[in-house]
């Protein structure tokens, strides 16, 4: 008989769920690109900072990477210090699609959603 544990919380961690997996696998197909980067810039809008996302076409000399299946997730370090236990989820809507940020180190977001400010 064999038991599971349930996945704890690792701070030090950044996790893609299945179906994101599976949107950056189907994007990056047939694509000469390393992988996907997630960073975080300081915003123009309400609040502090905002996400990007970019494809990789070289790793640099910061980066932190993660893989998760055929997918790698290139982060630089100054980002992960906002990113750190970070889950990202994409979902379809009806008709909306997108990617979710599960940000346990967010304290506010902007009412149009589009930048965050952090506790770190």
């Amino acid at each position: 008989m064999s038991s599971s544990s349930p996945e704890s919380f690792d701070p030090n961690s950044f996790s893609l769920t299945d179906s994101a997996v599976n949107h950056f696998s189907n994007s990056l197909a047939n694509k000469n690109f390393l992988g996907v980067r997630f960073s975080v810039l300081e915003a123009s809008g309400c609040s502090g900072y905002t996400y990007e996302l970019d494809y990789v076409n070289e790793e640099g000399p910061e980066d932190i990477i993660f893989q998760f299946e055929n997918v790698s997730v290139y982060i630089d370090k100054n980002s992960f210090n906002f990113l750190k236990g970070t889950k990202i989820d994409f979902s379809i809507d009806g008709a909306n699609e997108g990617l979710k940020f599960l940000n346990p180190n967010v304290k506010a977001v902007c009412g149009c959603g589009e930048s965050f400010e952090v506790d770190i």
